[in-house]
C-alpha cells in the first residue's frame, strides 16, 4: 500500500525525499513557476476547504482541467489528481444547503465533465457518503453513466477523514474491496489503517502538521513543528513502522539532520523544550551580572527609598 504524507508545502516537491507526497491545489494555484518534481504526488483538489468555507466550488471545470494539464506538465510525476467532488459531511451539506444525494450527483456529473474534457489527465473517480447504502448508491451512479469502476488504476474514497478509525468506515472500505476496487482512503491514518489497510491501494494525510502546531519547534528558527520537513518524515517513518501494509519509504533522505536525541522515538515523544528567560530590557549592565544598580539610572525626581515624587527643577509646582 502506498501512502502520500499530505503537505502545504509544494517546494518539497522538488526534494528527494524518499515519499510521495499529496499537495493541494489551492497551494499551487496561481504561482508563476513551479518546483519540478524528484518522485511521485498526487493533487488533491481542495474540495473540503472549497465547501467548507464558501459552500460552493469557485472554480469551474474548464479552469480545474487546465491547472492540472500544467501540473502535469511542469512539475511532472503525478501519479493522479482528485475532482472537484462534494464532501458529505453534515456540517458541509449545512453549508451548502444542499443534500446529501444531491452532493452524490454533483461528484459524479463533474467527473464526467472532467473526463470528456481531459481523458488524458489522471483523474480519479471518489465516492461519496455516510453510509455502506450511501457508498454503493453512489459507485452504482458512476456504472450507470458507463464508468466501470473495477477496470479503473484507483477509486478514491471522500468523507471518511474524521471517522476513519471507526468500525462503521472499516465495513464501508470492506463492501467497496468486495466490489473489486482499488481504493484511495482519503484521511486515512494509523487507527483506520490497522483496521482495513490490506483492503487499500493507497491512502494520505497531514495530520503530522496538525499534531506538530502545538509542539515547540525543534530548532530556534521553528515556533512549532506545524511545518518541519524533519517532522513530517519522522511522524512518516513512524506511521510505516505501525502499519506493515505501507510501503517503506526508500532511503535517499540522508541529507536532513536527524532529529535530536533518540531517533526510534515517535515525533516529540520527549518533555517539551522551555525557552530561555529574555532579561529585563530595564536592566543596566551591570545589573544583568548580579550587580547593584547604581541609582543614577533612575529617572530624575524620584527617590530611591520611598519612591515618591520630587520636585523638579523645569517642572512646576502643582
Amino acid at each position: 500500500m502506498k501512502f502520500y504524507l499530505g503537505t502545504h508545502q509544494p517546494s518539497w516537491l522538488a526534494r528527494d525525499l524518499g515519499v510521495p507526497l499529496l499537495v493541494s491545489h489551492h497551494r499551487l494555484a496561481g504561482r508563476r513557476t513551479l518546483p519540478r518534481a524528484s518522485g511521485p504526488w498526487a493533487l488533491d483538489s481542495g474540495g473540503f476547504t472549497e465547501l467548507s468555507l464558501h459552500g460552493h466550488w469557485r472554480t469551474d471545470t474548464a479552469t480545474y482541467v487546465q491547472a492540472v494539464r500544467r501540473y502535469a506538465t511542469e512539475i511532472g510525476h503525478l501519479d493522479w489528481a482528485a475532482p472537484r467532488d462534494w464532501m458529505t459531511e453534515p456540517h458541509v451539506l449545512a453549508r451548502t444547503g444542499l443534500s446529501l444525494r444531491t452532493h452524490q450527483h454533483r461528484t459524479v456529473t463533474d467527473y464526467l465533465r472532467l473526463r470528456d474534457l481531459a481523458p488524458e489527465l489522471p483523474i480519479i473517480p471518489v465516492l461519496q457518503g455516510q453510509t455502506i447504502t450511501d457508498y454503493h448508491r453512489c459507485a452504482d451512479l458512476y456504472e450507470h453513466h458507463g464508468i466501470n469502476l473495477a477496470a479503473l488504476p484507483l477509486v478514491g474514497i471522500g468523507s471518511i477523514c474524521r471517522r476513519q478509525h471507526t468500525y462503521e468506515v472499516e465495513q464501508i472500505i470492506h463492501a467497496l474491496a468486495h466490489r473489486g476496487y482499488r481504493l484511495h482512503a482519503f484521511g486515512a491514518k494509523v487507527l483506520g489503517l490497522s483496521r482495513y489497510a490490506t483492503h487499500l491501494a493507497s491512502s494520505d494525510s497531514a495530520a503530522w502538521s496538525f499534531r506538530g502546531r502545538h509542539l515547540p519547534g525543534c530548532a530556534p528558527g521553528h515556533r512549532s513543528e506545524s511545518n518541519c520537513l524533519r517532522f513530517a518524515l519522522a511522524w512518516h517513518r513512524h506511521l510505516t513502522d505501525r502499519v506493515p501494509e505501507i510501503t517503506p519509504p526508500v532511503d535517499t533522505a540522508a541529507g536532513i539532520p536527524p532529529r535530536p536525541g533518540n531517533s526510534s522515538q515517535p515525533p516529540n515523544s520527549g518533555p517539551a523544550r522551555t525557552r530561555p528567560r529574555r532579561p529585563r530590557s530595564n536592566c543596566t549592565q551591570g545589573a544583568r551580572h548580579g550587580q547593584q544598580r547604581s541609582t543614577s539610572s533612575r529617572p530624575p525626581g524620584r527617590t530611591p527609598t520611598t519612591g515618591t515624587r520630587q520636585p523638579s527643577p523645569t517642572s512646576p509646582r502643582r
